[in-house]
């Protein structure tokens, strides 16, 4: 199956490994994060958040379980989305998923 879906979606999504190594950039996530002409894969997640972002990291990395927030940047308002992926039932790394989203945001309760 092909997975390069999401290569080109309307969403940044940044991969890293166990060691917080950034692994995997869509275009998107590349275009929103590139640093002086240069991709961010291979860099280490802790040399670009602060140290409390990083205790963030560290225990999703080695406990499990989700980190969802809300920022707004330049009037961009995003919602970022971080989750543990697995290998073989270990935490191999987190998967970062950072979308725009409107200011006002319908909200639906279902049952």
């Amino acid at each position: 199956m092909d997975y390069q879906w999401f290569q080109e979606m309307d969403c940044a999504i940044t991969v890293c490994n166990e060691k917080a190594d950034i692994i995997y950039m869509n275009n998107k996530a590349i275009a929103t994060f590139v640093k002086d002409g240069q991709s961010l894969i291979g860099k280490n997640l802790k040399e670009c958040h602060s140290k409390k972002s990083w205790d963030i990291i560290q225990k999703l990395l080695s406990d499990g379980g989700t980190n969802s927030y809300t920022i707004e940047k330049k009037g961009i308002k995003k919602l970022i989305y971080q989750t543990p992926w697995y290998k073989d039932g270990h935490i191999a790394g987190l998967v970062e998923i950072s979308m725009i989203i409107p200011n006002e945001m319908p909200h639906y309760i279902r049952s």
